[in-house]
């Protein structure tokens, strides 16, 4: 039967998911667990959404303030920043020495788009060396030999 059991279980980080929606939802109005409960309209115990919320404390994704005997809760981030704040503690995860294979690994996979938006953002930020910022050697390519689709094998004409 442990098979029947795994199949009716919710992906990982599904419930999370779900909470942080209805929290974001709210427009900054702390929730309470009966109201996160409410919103999300399942049918979830309230000591699921309760533990659900407390974890989510835990990882320092929702503040919380003292509401009656409980707490009322509030994301601290909006979903970009929760996103972008999930990367930045994956490579910080990363030995010293791996983080510029981490980076270029994930840069190595970025698709066309993603990576246009990375270029510009790292020039409009100012911290882009030519190579990322866009100007190019004399093979037409960056100053690093190409661009991240270069890196994935992909030609760049």
């Amino acid at each position: 039967m442990p098979e029947a059991n795994a199949a009716a279980r919710r992906p990982s980080g599904e419930l999370e998911a779900s909470v942080l929606a209805a929290l974001w939802a709210a427009d900054g109005r702390a929730l309470t667990p009966a109201d996160v409960q409410r919103e999300l309209g399942a049918a979830l115990a309230r000591t699921t959404v309760t533990t659900i919320l407390a974890r989510l404390h835990e990882k320092g994704s929702v503040s919380r303030t003292r509401s009656g005997r409980g707490y009322a809760y509030l994301p601290v981030q909006d979903s970009p920043g929760l996103a972008a704040r999930r990367m930045r503690t994956e490579l910080d995860k990363s030995a010293e020495d791996d983080r510029g294979t981490v980076l270029a690994r994930f840069v190595s996979q970025l698709d066309p788009d993603d990576e246009r938006v990375l270029r510009e953002l790292l020039a409009e930020a100012g911290t882009a060396p030519p190579e990322v910022a866009g100007e190019t050697g004399p093979d037409g390519a960056g100053a690093a030999g190409g661009s991240a689709r270069s890196a994935r094998g992909e030609g760049t004409g």
